[in-house]
């Protein structure tokens, strides 16, 4: 494997860690769409440990709105509740037997706009990443030639496979931020 052709790679993994990045943190945006990535990781204190939900039930959707939590501990469930409410995401909770179920209220006009420019807050800082490790791979590529250790022709390769990377990158930002705005707009 060439210089270059490593220097590539290695932006290909940085840059779809960013993208992952931004993927998680979009699925723990409240839209007015029930995920269960809004709670699986939402941690709980139970038993001196802390757990997420994930790890004490299974979750699932029930349209329109809500998220069932089926615990396998009935020991669990004041716990699970008491982490919902505290976690402050518009949900409210109710319980029957070993489920919970969780209801999201409809996002308000003023919430909805204040969600939407804090997604377009995240996109823009995840593109600025995207940016910063293009410029990274191209200043390596530029220091590569300069110690002799690629050729002129290595070089421009390298430019267009790194811009390539990077607008594919940049596509994945865009594809989600387009997503996250058109689920709060719902």
């Amino acid at each position: 494997m060439t210089i270059a052709e490593q220097i590539t790679k290695d932006l290909e993994t940085a840059l779809s860690a960013t993208t992952a990045k931004l993927k998680t943190d979009f699925g723990q945006i409240r839209g007015n769409k029930p995920s269960p990535d809004m709670l699986q990781d939402l941690k709980v204190n139970l038993y001196d440990q802390s757990l997420s939900i994930r790890e004490l039930g299974a979750l699932s959707i029930l349209p329109p709105r809500t998220i069932q939590i089926t615990i396998w501990d009935p020991g669990a469930m004041g716990a699970v509740m008491k982490a919902i409410d505290d976690a402050h995401l518009g949900l409210s909770t109710n319980s029957d037997g070993n489920n919970i179920r969780a209801t999201l209220s409809p996002l308000g006009d003023e919430r909805r706009d204040e969600m939407t420019k804090f997604v377009k807050k995240m996109s823009e800082a995840a593109r600025i990443q995207v940016r910063a490790r293009r410029e990274d791979a191209m200043k390596r590529l530029k220091d590569s030639k300069e110690r002799g250790e690629v050729t002129e022709d290595d070089v421009f390769k390298g430019r267009e496979k790194i811009q390539k990377v990077t607008d594919k990158a940049n596509g994945d930002v865009e594809a989600m931020l387009k997503s996250k705005t058109e689920e709060l707009g719902e």
